[in-house]
């Protein structure tokens, strides 16, 4: 269990620490799976196979969104609504308005629902109760309000909020750009896009960081808007103005550490998210500090 994005929520420490009475609130909205004429559905998935909707490792918890989608394009719709629309006019000797063209594809959506193929998907969320993180795998921010949005809706409450930092990740990724040094305990990657005010941007890909060319870019006021770096040569990410972290890897290091201490399918699930969540924990605790702490909560 590696999460490959992060979506960072702040929860208050030691916040509902019960795993039992989280799992029978989230069961109150289960997945419940698309009836004939729903184009989708979404309720609590088990993260294992032992039915439990919270899995607890560690005072850590794993939590599972399941979403199921209807597939059906709108380019179907409109086809099969044209050719309803045709044998309308063809019959009554008239035609069809916008109006009723628009109610026309609305029939054909309920009717076509029903044959068409289900897509679903999971989201997974990591729950620190002890140090107050809420982190969400996803690199949609569309997708980490979805799942925050269904949490909220089954607890009788949800403290949580987005991580708010001193600094601005944009200026404290330009300053460590034009410096030509990272903060401690990170290195500098390959993997850089800078933007200007007006929306023009610049994106490098393996590509060196340093020389002339993209201190140029900055001093024409470009700022940094995502950089790929490294922390303590264990985890690779990328950071972006918006301090989501993308493209989480997890390095040889870790990844041996966990082959190397079971070979049950079980047992490892556990080590791997035991190992993600202590080393997560450490390096965004390293990342606040770099940009400058962690700004108090607003009310």
């Amino acid at each position: 269990m590696w999460f490959r994005n992060l979506q960072l929520y702040r929860l208050p420490a030691q916040w509902a620490a019960d795993p039992t009475r989280l799992a029978e609130q989230l069961a109150r909205l289960p997945l419940q799976g698309c009836a004939a004429t729903d184009p989708r559905s979404l309720g609590w998935v088990a993260p294992r196979d032992d039915d439990s909707l919270v899995h607890s490792v560690n005072r850590q918890w794993l939590l599972a969104l399941g979403v199921e989608e209807k597939l059906l394009p709108a380019s179907i719709v409109k086809r099969f609504a044209s050719d309803r629309a045709k044998e309308i006019e063809e019959a009554e000797g008239r035609r069809v308005g916008r109006r009723e063209l628009r109610e026309i594809q609305e029939a054909m959506t309920l009717e076509l629902l029903p044959r068409a193929f289900i897509r679903r998907r999971t989201s997974f969320s990591w729950i620190d109760p002890v140090n107050g993180w809420l982190v969400i795998d996803s690199a949609s921010p569309a997708k980490g309000e979805e799942f925050l949005e269904h949490l909220r809706k089954s607890l009788d409450a949800l403290p949580a909020r987005l991580l708010k930092v001193n600094r601005s990740p944009a200026a404290a990724m330009t300053a460590w750009v034009a410096g030509g040094e990272a903060p401690s305990g990170f290195t500098l990657d390959q993997d850089l896009e800078l933007r200007s005010s007006e929306k023009a941007s610049v994106r490098y890909v393996n590509h060196s960081l340093e020389g002339d060319e993209i201190r140029q870019h900055i001093a024409a006021g470009k700022v940094v808007t995502r950089l790929a770096m490294t922390w303590n040569d264990r985890i690779s990410f990328l950071l972006n103005d918006q301090l989501q972290i993308k493209r989480l890897a997890f390095l040889d290091l870790l990844q041996e550490q966990s082959e190397n201490q079971t070979e049950n399918a079980d047992e490892r699930f556990d080590i791997d998210f035991t190992l993600m969540t202590g080393e997560v924990a450490r390096l965004l605790d390293d990342l606040i500090a770099a940009l400058g702490g962690e700004a108090p909560a607003t009310t």
